[in-house]
């Protein structure tokens, strides 16, 4: 294999690459001076030595313990548990909330050999029942295999003395009616609520 199917084979095994897209990344990659592809090389290097998971929230972070683990404005009695360590920053660019996080590290997969000692669920029960968590908020996709993922994590804490909610869903402001699924209108329909 050739140096440029190589390097178009690993770009194309990224996240939303496809071969064509990985093939006009190597084409741009091989055009560029030799010092920014070893720029880009030695970024890759150090990201992969450096970043690691938050001991605690598991989060990905260059410390022992990330920043919003750290941070003590944070509320430490609210969770928020999401699949990946990037579903953190949409919830943080939403402004509004100021608790801690819990990543899985995934969804629960049966079908793909994924259950619940493959992702953190067992370190989110410690941290919710032994810690001072007085509320679980479920933060996981709204796809089969989160919502599957939720309910498991939901019938675990039940009965602990912890509050467990779970993310609105429904028709995204600036949605449009017409466009949406069944399934969205559904659950938007039945997390209405009164308007005051």
């Amino acid at each position: 294999m050739s140096a440029m199917e190589e390097l178009t084979k690993e770009l194309a095994r990224l996240p939303g690459i496809g071969r064509k897209t990985a093939l006009r990344l190597t084409y741009h990659l091989i055009r560029q001076p030799a010092e920014q592809s070893t720029r880009l090389a030695e970024a890759l290097v150090n990201a992969r030595e450096r970043v690691r998971r938050c001991a605690r929230c598991y989060n990905l972070t260059e410390d022992e313990v990330c920043s919003i683990c750290s941070d003590p404005r944070r509320d430490s009695t609210i969770l928020c548990v999401v699949e990946n360590a990037s579903d953190i920053g949409a919830v943080e660019r939403s402004g509004e909330y100021r608790g801690l996080f819990h990543v899985l590290g995934g969804h629960l997969a049966p079908l793909d050999g994924i259950g619940p000692d493959d992702l953190t669920i067992g370190q989110l029960m410690s941290r919710a029942v032994g810690g001072d968590a007085r509320e679980v908020i479920l933060a996981t996709n709204p796809s089969m295999e989160g919502e599957a993922t939720a309910i498991y994590i939901q019938r675990q804490l039940a009965g602990l003395g912890v509050t467990v909610t779970r993310i609105a869903r429904g028709i995204p402001v600036g949605g449009d009616l017409e466009y949406a699924d069944g399934v969205t209108i559904a659950q938007a329909i039945a997390a209405r609520r009164e308007m005051r």
